[in-house]
């Protein structure tokens, strides 16, 4: 049997380029995407040289004019030094990332940065924050001071979607997502996975990823967090992240066989809320096939350049067959039929 979607939206992205493409660049990253039926994804800013400037986000949308074949976008980041910038870039972005906890490029603000930062932002794309459990509550007096609109980013525990779930029913302008990492492992299979298994925020107990698939009400999106690091990187600095955009779709698809999740449902999270959230450009004319197939999950089905998923040896359910974007065919049975550079670099919606 066969479905079709239309084109998904990964928010949450790492191509790693420039500064790192070893591990994945614009072309095999977006390849990546086509193969998980992602037609749009945003890059996040936290490179070897954070995007903090008009004039380093200009550099790495040329490099990726040249390779992508999606529609790309791009977040901004910030270290709090960085507010004249705003205003620069705001209209050609899809929001602005901040992070408040431990991560990959040790980007890290505190409390009295965020505060400055969120006085400073008059964008309307929302400020995306990595906020762990433990400073959610001081987000949440920043959130009811400013009113800006605030996404947060991969929740991963009961505590966590907890406090955003009383957050958003206090009225504050927020919004979250979830990764497949986060609902579909838990720190059980830490010592089966090893350095594999090593993410920011980190895999949580089983009661936890039970209680966000029962409170899944209150997760606007779901996020890959593609954040791709090699197989030497892993078994000798074993960095934060994993790869995603190759089995987002295939792990949800499963799901939806297994009577836990809609099709609709897939499409309300990957397509729908992403696009509304972040103001992202649709298309009717761009649509995925999807083989409704059961598979190991393998080497063999990954395009991205690291070529390894802390999902293989998994049967899983949904297989992309073709990619059209904007009534043209971009992606049949694991080729890509158009060559880099022939996808778009992207920007926000205007009201």
């Amino acid at each position: 049997m066969k479905i079709t979607l239309p084109g998904l939206i990964d928010v949450h992205t790492h191509m790693r380029t420039p500064g790192q493409s070893h591990k994945e660049d614009f072309y095999t990253g977006t390849t990546a995407a086509l193969n998980g039926g992602f037609t749009t994804i945003i890059d996040m800013p936290n490179n070897t040289v954070p995007i903090t400037t008009k004039k380093l986000l200009r550099e790495k949308m040329d490099i990726a004019k040249k390779q992508t074949v999606v529609d790309i976008g791009f977040h901004f980041g910030s270290l709090g030094n960085n507010l004249e910038e705003f205003k620069k870039v705001q209209e050609k972005i899809f929001g602005l990332k901040l992070y408040l906890n431990q991560t990959t490029g040790g980007f890290i603000i505190g409390k009295k940065e965020l505060t400055k930062i969120y006085e400073a932002w008059e964008g309307t794309q929302p400020i995306l924050l990595h906020a762990e459990e433990d400073v959610l509550d001081m987000v949440s007096e920043i959130v009811k001071k400013t009113k800006k609109k605030t996404h947060i980013c991969h929740v991963s525990s009961k505590l966590e979607l907890t406090k955003i779930a009383k957050a958003k029913e206090r009225g504050l302008p927020v919004t979250c997502g979830i990764t497949p990492h986060h609902l579909f492992l838990t720190n059980n299979q830490e010592k089966k996975l090893g350095v594999y298994a090593k993410m920011k925020p980190y895999l949580k107990s089983k009661k936890d990823v039970d209680f966000i698939w029962e409170n899944l009400g209150y997760i606007d999106l779901i996020e890959s967090d593609h954040a791709p690091h090699t197989i030497e990187e892993k078994e000798t600095e074993a960095p934060f992240g994993v790869p995603g955009l190759d089995t987002t779709l295939p792990l949800l698809l499963t799901e939806v066989e297994n009577g836990k999740l809609t099709v609709d449902e897939v499409i309300q999270l990957c397509h729908t809320n992403p696009s509304i959230i972040f103001n992202v450009p649709t298309s009717k004319k761009t649509f995925v096939e999807v083989s409704m197939e059961e598979y190991l999950l393998t080497k063999r089905d990954l395009k991205t350049k690291v070529g390894w998923s802390p999902f293989e040896g998994r049967r899983v359910i949904g297989k992309v067959k073709s990619v059209v974007i904007r009534d043209k065919k971009v992606f049949e049975n694991g080729k890509v039929l158009i060559k880099p550079g022939e996808g778009r670099v992207i920007y926000p919606k205007r009201d």
